[in-house]
C-alpha cells in the first residue's frame, strides 16, 4: 500500500527578506518545497488571482503598499481564497491586533515573531492531516 504523500503549497506574504529567508529554510528543513513568497499584500493578491490556491498563507500585518488587515479585507470583499487558512505572523504585541486577527474566520493561529518553528510545524503536521482526511 502506498503512503499517500501530500505536498502542501505555502504561500509566505512577508516584506523582510531575511525573514523570508529563515522561514522558507525552516519549512524546507521539514520537507516543505512548494514555497512561494509575496513581499506585501498586494503581491499577496495577485498571487492568489493568477496562481492555484496555496493551502497556507504564512501573512505578516506590517507591510508597505498593503498591509496583512488590508490583505484580509481585499480577499474578503473579492471573495478570493476565503477558505485558505491564514497565520498571522507578527513583531506586533499589540492585543488590539490578536483580537482582530480572531475576526476572520480563515486566520487559525496567531504567532509572534520570532517564529516558533516547531510549533509551525505541528501546525502543518495537522493541516496535512486534515487535507488527507478530506
Amino acid at each position: 500500500r502506498t503512503k499517500t504523500k501530500i505536498m502542501l503549497k505555502i504561500l509566505i506574504i512577508e516584506d523582510d527578506e531575511i525573514t523570508n529567508f529563515i522561514t522558507k529554510t525552516n519549512l524546507e528543513k521539514f520537507g516543505y518545497k512548494n514555497i512561494a513568497v509575496a513581499l506585501n499584500g498586494q503581491e499577496g493578491l495577485d498571487y492568489l488571482k493568477n496562481n492555484t490556491c496555496p493551502d497556507l498563507i504564512l501573512l505578516d500585518i506590517n507591510m508597505p503598499i498593503l498591509d496583512g488587515w488590508d490583505f484580509l479585507e481585499a480577499t474578503t470583499r473579492l471573495n478570493l481564497g476565503l477558505e485558505i487558512p491564514v497565520v498571522v505572523i507578527t513583531s506586533s504585541i499589540r492585543f488590539e491586533d490578536r483580537s482582530n486577527a480572531e475576526l476572520y474566520s480563515n486566520v487559525i493561529d496567531y504567532m509572534e515573531k520570532p517564529i516558533n518553528f516547531e510549533e509551525l510545524n505541528n501546525l502543518l503536521a495537522n493541516l496535512k492531516t486534515k487535507k488527507i482526511e478530506s
